[in-house]
């Protein structure tokens, strides 16, 4: 029987393929060209192979320090005790032998990647790295084949490791699920972003969820500390609280940051602070994008001006498309203010306007003078949540979506329809003083009120 070797993918017969292994995968011609061409190709892989019996390669200095300083060792892993403890689950999992298919949701520089690339070092799995940015169907089903063989020749388990994973679509998340339920590969996600949003609940349901939190400030000075003896160049403490404190718990922005000081000739809080002034931490595409405004939105609603005010002040000083402040606060003058103030809308449509046209750094506080106006407004939720109940009602019930329009109503643009109705009785308000007796309507509804005013301060 001709099976394939899992190291150079050769075919060769079952009865000698341990033969060939020892002898190192002596390569065919054939495999020799191919790896020639490989290797004068200027195109990257997509697939990443680390072997755990292989020493990880020497980081060059041409690498940024966030990349020279990942650690090579478990032992040298820093926070998410509550994980990586002595009584962390995955220690208890991983002293079991017993890793399931996972996910790692946290923000960016929490140490996602950096674990997922130790544990092929603490179980000796076979470790291959997929980004889901690049990757293709094509590519998981030759790295679950590939696993297959592995474990059918060497009794070796394939930690697949997808960065970004929930940039695959539904077709490539479901590519995974055999691969998972066949126990052929130990899937590890990586996401910034919420898997239950971004995942599907097929491929969530077969893997495990662990948060990963931002790094506290005595995590990031410890990786600082290592970081600078490493690189043997002398930093104030004050100037590592500080980079501390600007990291916003991410590590990789705290050792980019490190980076710049490092290069700077004066090394003094008064020169190190103009020099980061731009490294404030806001991923527009991440949670912190969404947190900010959803508490921005929310303090304008709750009536504080002052908390507004902030959460705009962070949206805006750390680079937030003011254009999507502005429209936010559009949605709000209908939302929570409406009818309450009118004057609301129009007010913001403006701000909207004069931002677009202005740009940024003139345009702050056209949008601060929206935000506090729109916060001190008095609310009114009336016309949000009567028009929120009409569309679910329209959405569950067929029959009220499709009642007849008042044959009186409909418009009557040719004689025939003019011949059978439609039009016929319809009081024109005008010629009437005062309110007309007339139904507008259909008679089949089983609710015909939905706005109850509400105003609050």
């Amino acid at each position: 029987m001709s099976v394939e070797c899992p190291i150079c993918g050769i075919k060769t017969s079952e009865a000698v393929v341990n033969l060939h292994l020892d002898r190192g995968c002596p390569e065919t011609k054939k495999a020799k060209k191919e790896e020639r061409l490989s290797q004068s190709s200027s195109q990257s892989e997509s697939v990443e192979v680390v072997s755990a019996s292989q020493p990880a390669p020497k980081s060059t200095r041409s690498e940024p320090l966030a990349e020279r300083m990942r650690p090579k060792e478990l032992s040298e892993y820093v926070g998410q005790t509550h994980l990586l403890g002595s009584q962390g689950v995955l220690t208890q999992l991983l002293l079991m032998d017993r890793l399931p298919s996972l996910i790692l949701w946290g923000p960016s520089g929490v140490g996602k990647t950096t674990f997922a690339r130790l544990l092929a070092q603490v179980t000796k799995a076979r470790f291959i790295e997929l980004s889901a940015t690049n990757a293709s169907v094509n590519d998981v089903k030759r790295v679950v084949a590939e696993a297959q063989n592995d474990q059918k020749l060497l009794k070796r388990k394939t930690i697949l490791f997808l960065d970004e994973v929930h940039r695959f679509n539904r077709t490539q998340q479901d590519s995974l699920l055999p691969g998972i339920e066949k126990g052929d590969i130990i899937l590890v996600g990586a996401t910034t972003e919420n898997p239950s949003f971004k995942l599907q609940g097929a491929l969530l349901s077969r893997c495990r969820v662990f948060i990963l939190e931002p790094l506290t400030h005595g995590n990031i000075v410890t990786l600082l500390e290592r970081a600078i003896k490493e690189e043997n160049i002398p930093v104030e403490t004050q100037v590592i609280n500080y980079i501390a404190e600007s990291a916003g718990g991410d590590a990789r922005a705290a050792l980019s940051m490190l980076e710049v000081v490092l290069a700077l000739p004066d090394k003094t809080m008064a020169a190190v602070k103009p020099a980061l002034r731009h490294a404030m931490l806001y991923d527009q595409k991440g949670d912190m994008h969404y947190d900010l405004i959803s508490a921005f939105h929310k303090s304008v609603r709750g009536s504080d001006a002052d908390a507004a005010l902030y959460y705009l002040g962070r949206m805006l000083e750390a680079g937030e498309d003011p254009l999507y402040v502005a429209r936010r606060m559009v949605r709000i003058a209908s939302e929570d203010i409406g009818t309450a103030d009118d004057t609301c809308l129009p007010f913001a449509v403006s701000a909207f306007t004069a931002a677009q046209q202005l740009g940024m750094p003139e345009a702050d506080v056209i949008l601060a003078h929206c935000a506090v106006k729109l916060a001190r407004a008095v609310k009114s939720v009336d016309v949000y949540k009567a028009y929120k109940k009409l569309a679910a009602q329209l959405h569950s019930d067929p029959q009220m979506a499709a009642a007849s329009v008042p044959i009186h109503l409909r418009n009557a643009p040719t004689k025939l329809m003019e011949d059978i109705g439609y039009g016929k009785e319809y009081k024109y308000n005008p010629d009437y003083e005062g309110n007309v007796n007339q139904e507008y309507l259909p008679e089949q509804l089983p609710e015909r009120k939905w706005l109850v005013r509400q105003h609050s301060q």
